[in-house]
């Protein structure tokens, strides 16, 4: 069988002889919020009450297996154009959703439906939208990923994705071609809910970016010759100015209220950049990591990798007479590459000062391309130690590695895992195999592609990494435990995950999230419960090594898919998608994703 075992970083084992965990289920768990005002039945969701949400639902609640119903429907439309944008004052050739960069905030509630138009009118390019972190529980033909759940949507065609958001916190969506992404197919989304720490107000999300005056699309085919040139610049809430020239565009800005304590949610939109992020003279408060609320603990600055996200809280509580503060995004070493100095800074002002430029000095911090440790899940759970032990063996190992290959009379990399590299089919994406009972998936090599038939089991998984570069790996459908990492120290060799290494994992209430770092040259262990049916991504969030090929797909439970959720769109969507792209000019030369 030519079924793929996982990423080239990557080592399966467990799913036979690992605990049964049970499914999906209604149950209440009663415990007091740390930071925030005790929840009580009849308690109301505000300033000084954040933990409470509503009914039956707190920051007490365990949003992995119950969520409300609230019965509302949340639409929204979003169109994507061509257009020329001047983000940093230069003149950028960009894709942008409703004639803006970034795309609209998407809003919701904890427990809405939301239903979301996708118009495509780009001239020449297929697309799909991701929302990111959404685990789509029996939806997962609704993830958007072209090539694996979804043909891509050609160019004059509409596609409404329908599903729950059944967790809550701060995400983002985008393409799944992601060149697009880079290019301006992107926006971000807050799904409200309860927090573990008291707040006045949200000052809503705080996209960081690297961003490239050619276009994505070009600066990923020059990536796959040569390795990735820099950024040319940093965006924070898509704009900045432009350090090169010093002609045209301009800082974000927040104003502040003295005294008001607010929630402010980071996101790293980034191609290809993870950042350490600080606001001058001020704490922040960390209480959620991606979609997960953790115990709150205070930090000066944070550690956010691609795709990652942070919501935090801070009090507006420094003296009148230095009224203006940085916000620093800073590139560390081994984290990507930009000509504006690896670092960026935007605007937080208090009101009724004067906007001149701040003079605020950053705290001292130890710049590092690594995951935050102090990630403690608030609602606490446990891995079976015995489970990985018993399951784990040194010959499960896989290896994530670059190598080069021909194409067009040039040698271009390709990231491995396990000596292949993704390359998905965007006219036969795996739901359509599903939905076709057509079992001839499994003799196709390039799909990278893991099955996981067993239900409520633990697949853990051991991603080893050869190779001196950092991969930011995320997980569709699912929060993953992060167990552990190898050490945060440069190494000229790879340091190699042994059975000795387990008694460095904690099996104790890990970091739960959708994204983690993966070590240059080290490794990364993740497990996850197969209790979500669907063919699931996993992959490197650089957007050149996913086109590149790093990436894998689980087919989780494929037996129970076309019961859980309908499939019927597929064929017509796929019949769409042929039609277009067999009689146009479109090519496809990378892995497709």
């Amino acid at each position: 069988m030519a079924v793929k075992a996982f990423l080239s970083s990557c080592l399966v084992f467990g799913l036979g002889l690992a605990s049964v965990i049970p499914d999906k289920r209604l149950t209440h768990i009663s415990r007091s919020p740390l930071n925030a005002t005790n929840v009580t039945s009849e308690c109301t969701h505000g300033p000084t009450s954040r933990g409470c949400w509503n009914d039956d639902f707190d920051i007490d609640t365990d949003a992995e297996v119950e969520w409300p119903n609230t019965g509302r429907t949340v639409h929204y439309s979003l169109e994507i154009t061509n257009q020329t944008l001047y983000p940093d004052g230069v003149a950028r050739d960009m894709l942008v959703i409703n004639g803006q960069y970034p795309g609209p905030v998407l809003t919701a509630n904890w427990g809405d439906f939301l239903e979301i138009d996708v118009t495509n009118k780009m001239e020449h390019n297929g697309t799909s939208m991701h929302w990111h972190g959404i685990t789509q529980q029996s939806s997962c033909t609704q993830d958007g990923v072209n090539g694996v759940t979804e043909c891509p949507i050609p160019p004059g065609a509409t596609r409404t994705y329908k599903f729950q958001a059944t967790e809550f916190g701060t995400t983002w969506y985008h393409s799944h071609f992601s060149y697009q992404y880079g290019d301006g197919v992107v926006g971000t989304m807050i799904i409200n809910g309860p927090s573990t720490v008291d707040y006045d107000e949200d000052l809503g999300t705080l996209p960081i970016t690297d961003f490239y005056y050619n276009s994505t699309w070009d600066v990923g085919h020059a990536a796959e010759r040569t390795g990735p040139p820099k950024g040319d610049n940093i965006l924070v809430n898509g704009t900045n100015i432009n350090n090169l020239n010093g002609d045209g565009g301009f800082y974000h800005n927040n104003t502040l209220v003295k005294g008001t304590t607010y929630m402010l949610r980071l996101v790293n939109t980034a191609v290809d950049n993870a950042y350490m992020l600080s606001l001058d003279n001020h704490k922040f408060t960390v209480v959620q990591a991606d979609f997960v609320p953790i115990e709150p603990y205070d930090a000066d600055w944070v550690f956010l990798a691609i795709g990652q996200r942070l919501d935090v809280v801070f009090t507006a509580d420094q003296d009148e007479d230095l009224p203006n503060y940085w916000f620093r995004a800073m590139i560390p070493a081994g984290c990507g590459g930009n000509y504006n100095n690896q670092s960026t800074v935007a605007i937080f002002n208090y009101q009724g000062s004067s906007l001149d430029l701040p003079t605020s000095t950053p705290a001292d911090f130890e710049p590092r391309c690594y995951d935050e440790e102090s990630l403690a899940p608030y609602i606490p759970k446990a891995v079976s130690r015995d489970d990985f032990e018993a399951t784990y063996s040194a010959q499960n190992t896989l290896t994530v590695n670059l190598t080069s290959v021909p194409q067009n009379g040039h040698k271009v990399f390709r990231w491995t895992i396990n000596d292949g590299s993704i390359d998905v089919d965007w006219e036969n994406p795996t739901l359509k195999y599903i939905a076709e009972s057509n079992d001839t998936y499994k003799a196709i090599k390039d799909l990278n592609l893991y099955e996981l038939p067993d239900a409520n089991v633990w697949a853990f998984w051991v991603i080893q990494n050869i190779f001196p570069v950092a991969h930011p790996i995320h997980l569709h459908g699912h929060d993953f435990y992060r167990l552990g990492a190898s050490p945060n120290i440069a190494s000229s060799t790879p340091i190699i995950f042994t059975e000795n290494n387990i008694d460095d994992l904690n099996f104790d209430n890990p970091t739960r999230r959708d994204v983690a770092m993966l070590p240059g040259n080290g490794w990364l262990v993740l497990a996850f419960r197969t209790d979500n049916p669907g063919a699931w991504l996993m992959h490197c969030h650089i957007a050149w090594h996913v086109s590149e090929g790093l990436g894998v797909q689980f087919l989780e439970r494929a037996s129970e898919i076309d019961t859980r959720m309908s499939m019927g769109h597929l064929k017509d969507d796929c019949d769409a998608w042929s039609n277009w792209y067999n009689a146009g000019p479109a090519t496809k030369d990378d892995s497709g994703l």
